[in-house]
């Protein structure tokens, strides 16, 4: 069922404290993707959550990445994980999924429905994770329509449910073949060094509780 019609209140974008263990310890930042968050064909070194990390770590800032990305998984695929990626509690969740979805020309409406019921769910947990939204475009394959239909799912979610944007995951990147691995599709370690640093600002100020 399509959600375009439908009305909810957004939650706070996420100024404010961050949930952090009982123990007091770092908080999880935890990267729900595909191939291109699980940094397919490399070293996990080299995946942009482990970039982002060092850059975490830099900033003096409490928190682990971890990598919880899949390859050739769809949006549907990652709803259906989520309970067991929350099991242990996040204090934010990077939501990258879709890319295998437009690769596949599916239905435009269950990403939207697959994605918002991913927030929803983390949204039960208590206290809820910070909640950041990166966005992806289909391939031309499947023509103009269904292009621009894909690519506005992501911030008219966001803007629904009042969560922080990475407008696109490969911006930069994407057809630049210095930047790609040989299928150019999967971004190369400077690929996806460059990835880390279009999430890092958004990132950043979630963290810092500022975003």
């Amino acid at each position: 069922m399509s959600l375009a019609g439908c009305e909810r209140d957004p939650a706070p974008a996420g100024a404010g404290p961050l949930p952090v263990p009982p123990d007091g310890g770092r908080g999880r930042v935890v990267f729900l993707g595909t191939s291109l968050t699980a940094g397919l064909g490399l070293d996990p070194s080299e995946a942009y959550p482990a970039v982002l990390q060092r850059k975490i770590d830099s900033a003096g800032l409490p928190f682990t990445s971890v990598n919880a990305g899949v390859s050739g998984e769809t949006s549907a695929g990652a709803l259906h994980r989520i309970d067991w990626i929350l099991r242990e509690p996040a204090a934010v969740l990077v939501i990258e999924t879709g890319a295998n979805d437009g690769l596949r020309g599916l239905d435009v409406d269950s990403l939207t429905s697959n994605i918002q019921a991913i927030i929803d769910r983390a949204r039960r947990q208590t206290p809820p994770p910070a909640i950041v939204l990166v966005g992806m475009a289909s391939l031309p394959n499947y023509g103009f329509r269904y292009g621009r239909r894909f690519k506005q799912v992501y911030p008219d979610l966001a803007k629904r449910n009042g969560v922080p944007l990475v407008p696109f995951l490969l911006e930069g990147v994407a057809g630049v073949d210095s930047l790609n691995q040989a299928d150019m599709l999967h971004p190369n370690a400077a690929g996806q060094r460059r990835v880390a640093e279009t999430i890092w600002p958004v990132l950043e100020r979630v963290l810092r509780g500022t975003g």
